[in-house]
This record gives structure tokens, C-alpha cells and sequence, in this order.
């Protein structure tokens, strides 16, 4: 498939500019996923299973050659991606989409070249020729993971296309091990009647504990989530535990809008980094910690 631009300014909270240089995706998580919701209803697929099968964007090298000379300066960091994979996993073959990849790495080395940062994030993999690669590449740019279970059992149900959990953190705890910032995703974080074993968030932190910052989120678009008794209660005690964990090992936290404690952890989890963001998040995360430690002194 062909279009006519690619680089836009996304409207998500903690996003920025952005590419979404393939159309659909193999994962066909089922949440349901909002990115298929919206191409569904702009007319751009017809149907989960049409959406399932993905088509590169042919064009993409070319309008991105087309349009950073007059939108460059504009750009600090681009991300990959808010409606697609960069490194999407292929079920049948068991490992990344081999095309899709390559121009994953492709768009990355024209932005780094530029001096434009990148993230990502991914439920696929990184493959290790990647992960060599990135020693070349901006030390700027961050690579994440989205993971909100450690049960295959939920994978299977949930996210039926995308990599094992274990391959998937696996291959973004090279990247950390290589030298590479990284990050984790925690959302939509189910309740217990989805996954059973969400109410113990603890092991999926400690799994992603090589990470340098976390995005946590609840579960929407969903009757599951709204039928589970207290969810609002449910999340909140979720959400203070995220924050407990983060606050305790360092790591940088933003609590997504509509989910408890979004208003004391909003940190730019995909900023520059450097001494002033650092000290920037710092600070934020004091505050949430001194928050929640004057509930506890006062409960």
C-alpha cells in the first residue's frame, strides 16, 4: 500500500511525533485493540481479520526522505509506533516479520541521521542483529516492550499473535544489557477477572526490572473490566503498588489519564533524558511518594 504522508503529531498523552509506516497487525489482540477500532471505523480495513493480515507502507523511505527537510527542525523524537508494530512477531514462522523489521530499521537510521531520536515499542521481538546494530544508533533512542501478564495462558487468549512473553522480555533485556535505554508499557492492565494473576502485579515488575521507565494503564473498551466488582478500588491499589515499586527502584513512572494516581506520576517517560529531565522526573516522582506516604502516616 501507498500514502500520500507519514510523519504526524499524535494526540496520545505521553506521544509526540510519530510514524506508522504499516497498516494493521499481525498480533490481532483482542482488548479490543483501539487501533483497529478507529481503522475499522475510517473505512481503512473492513473486518479483525483483514486487520490480522498487514501490508507495509511502499512509500514510506520516500515521504519521510520528502518530508524531514522541511519538518525536521520541528522534531526532537519520533515514535514507532501508536497504531502498528515496528517489530512485529509472525506466529507461523515464530519469529519477527522480516520485512517489516528492515524498514523499522530503515526509518531508524534516516531519523538518527537527522538527529532525531527514536522510540519504540513492541510485543514482538528484537532480533539480535538488531540489537548489535543499535550500538550504531542514537544512544538517544529508547526501546520498549508492552507486557501486562506473565501467563501464556492470557498471551494465547488475549494476544494471540504477538511473541512469547519470555522471547519478548528476553530480547528487550539485550538491549538494556547492550547499553540501551528502555521501557515497558503495563497497559491495559487487566483485572482478576480477565487474568487471575494480575492482582499480583510484583513478578511482572520485578520481570521488567532491567527498564529505565514504565507507562501503567487500566483496561478500557471493555464490559469485563466495568462487571468486575470495585474496579475503580481494584486499580488504585494496582496503581499505588506500580508507584511504590518505580519510587523504590529508581525507575521513571507515568500513570496513564483515567487510571488512579495519573495526577502525581505524569513523568515524560519518553523525554531526552540528560541531567534536567532527570532531575525533572526526580522530582515528580517525590511527589507522588511523598504523597502516598502521607495517606499511609494519616490512614
Amino acid at each position: 500500500m501507498r500514502r500520500k504522508s507519514l510523519l504526524y503529531e499524535s494526540k496520545v498523552e505521553y506521544g509526540g511525533w510519530t510514524i506508522n509506516h504499516v497498516q494493521g497487525c499481525g498480533h490481532g489482540c483482542r482488548y479490543p485493540c483501539y487501533a483497529m477500532m478507529l481503522a475499522k471505523r475510517t473505512g481503512r480495513v473492513k473486518s479483525y481479520e483483514e486487520w490480522c493480515r498487514p501490508h507495509v507502507v511502499e512509500n514510506a523511505l520516500e515521504l519521510l526522505d520528502a518530508e524531514l527537510p522541511r519538518l525536521a527542525a520541528r522534531i526532537d523524537s519520533v515514535h514507532l509506533c501508536f497504531t502498528t508494530d515496528p517489530f512485529m512477531y509472525d506466529a507461523d514462522v515464530e519469529g519477527p516479520v522480516a520485512e517489516v523489521v528492515d524498514l523499522t530499521t530503515r526509518i531508524i537510521e534516516r531519523l538518527n541521521e537527522r538527529g532525531i531520536r527514536v522510540t519504540t515499542l513492541t510485543k514482538g521481538v528484537y532480533p539480535d542483529d538488531f540489537v548489535e546494530r543499535t550500538r550504531s544508533l542514537s544512544p538517544g533512542n529508547q526501546y520498549g516492550l508492552s507486557v501486562v501478564s506473565l501467563g501464556e495462558a492470557f498471551r494465547s487468549q488475549w494476544e494471540p499473535g504477538s511473541a512469547p512473553l519470555g522471547a519478548r522480555i528476553a530480547s528487550a533485556r539485550r538491549l538494556a544489557q547492550a547499553g540501551q535505554r528502555t521501557w515497558a508499557s503495563i497497559e491495559p492492565y487487566p483485572t482478576p477477572n480477565i487474568d487471575p494473576s494480575s492482582e499480583n502485579v510484583e513478578p511482572l515488575l520485578e520481570a521488567i526490572g532491567f527498564v529505565d521507565s514504565v507507562v501503567f494503564g487500566r483496561w478500557n473498551y471493555s464490559k469485563l473490566v466495568s462487571s468486575f466488582p470495585e474496579s475503580k478500588g481494584y486499580y488504585e491499589r494496582i496503581a499505588r503498588r506500580v508507584a511504590s515499586w518505580c519510587d523504590s527502584h529508581g525507575k521513571t513512572l507515568h500513570i496513564k489519564k483515567g487510571t488512579p494516581l495519573s495526577d502525581r506520576y505524569f513523568a515524560d517517560v519518553l523525554g531526552a533524558g540528560g541531567d534536567d529531565a532527570d532531575d525533572r522526573i526526580a522530582r515528580r516522582r517525590k511527589v507522588g511518594a511523598d504523597s502516598l506516604c502521607a495517606e499511609r502516616r494519616a490512614s
